[in-house]
């Protein structure tokens, strides 16, 4: 219980630092919010009203005060740019954010485990090289290049998936999910291979693995049943690690593939000085990708008994 006190306590003071470097970048970026959302219909006293309005004209240390009350309290405020509450806005896209992260991370686990345990398993051969080539490829490409050629060849070529778009209902969301959770979840997939390939190849040469196999087990069982559930730690570490890059490229695939999501909202909000709106979906995002990986260290002892902390 204490180490789950004390992880929590540095994932709070972890989002506190974060939360406050992105408080100083966004007010030390060239920029005026009010300006930009004026446009040419700027003067000085709608300026001064607007700035008043949403309390840009006092003092740093004081707008800085009210950010982390806000943020405590949840209450974002005003998105400058959509004239409404950030978080009617934020539970408009957040759905769609939702999904893309979890068909990307699936992507990644159908692609990146299989490729790594065939190379496991064919050390050397002509298996293993191609898996790696694979995922050299994942490592070498862009995602927002994967994303293009994918949408060139599959989309506009053969017209097997959409080009844009989220879709509408089950069947058309999963239709629309498939090309930019590939895109997306690719790179990361290469380096599941390569960290499960690694992993697999020292548990394989462990001795109950040679018992096991002494046994008259198949190949298929002592990996499935022993193997690849001792090597699943440095696997869930990699995921862990890279869901954060997931959320992060999310914003390109939308982008990309015309995908409503946070992403897009939070490049879109930068770009046009929204304040409250970027400092709210960096929040999010910050508390997404330090739950995930307190839930994936968590995991770790039910993964591999050895490492259960008392």
């Amino acid at each position: 219980m204490s180490q789950i006190v004390a992880r929590l306590g540095q994932a709070i003071l972890t989002i506190f630092g974060a939360l406050t470097i992105v408080f100083l970048i966004m007010r030390l970026t060239p920029g005026d919010p009010v300006q930009i959302m004026l446009g040419d219909y700027v003067t000085p006293e709608l300026t001064a009203t607007i700035r008043k309005q949403y309390g840009l004209d006092r003092p740093l240390p004081v707008q800085y005060y009210t950010f982390i009350k806000n943020t405590v309290t949840g209450n974002f405020g005003r998105s400058i740019t959509q004239q409404t509450s950030v978080m009617s806005v934020i539970r408009a896209s957040l759905p769609y954010t939702v999904e893309l992260a979890i068909a990307a991370m699936i992507a990644t686990c159908v692609i990146g485990i299989p490729l790594g345990v065939v190379a496991a398993l064919n050390r050397n051969k002509f298996a293993d090289f191609a898996a790696m080539i694979i995922a050299l490829l994942g490592v070498a490409t862009p995602g927002f290049f994967l994303a293009l050629l994918m949408i060139y060849l599959l989309s506009y070529r053969l017209g097997w998936f959409p080009v844009q778009g989220a879709g509408k209902g089950f069947s058309s969301n999963i239709h629309h999910l498939i090309l930019p959770a590939v895109a997306l979840g690719f790179e990361s997939s290469a380096l599941v291979a390569r960290t499960t390939r690694s992993a697999l190849l020292a548990v394989l040469s462990e001795d109950y693995i040679r018992t096991a196999t002494a046994k008259g087990l198949s190949n298929f069982t002592v990996v499935r049943a022993h193997a690849l559930r001792a090597a699943l730690v440095p696997i869930l570490a990699v995921l862990g690690l890279y869901f954060g890059q997931l959320l992060g490229g999310a914003g390109i695939a939308e982008i990309v593939f015309g995908r409503p999501g946070l992403g897009k909202l939070l490049i879109d909000a930068i770009l046009q000085r929204d304040y409250p709106l970027s400092q709210a979906l960096i929040f999010i995002f910050l508390v997404a990708v330090i739950g995930v990986n307190f839930v994936t260290d968590t995991l770790y002892g039910f993964v591999d008994p050895r490492l259960r902390r008392k």
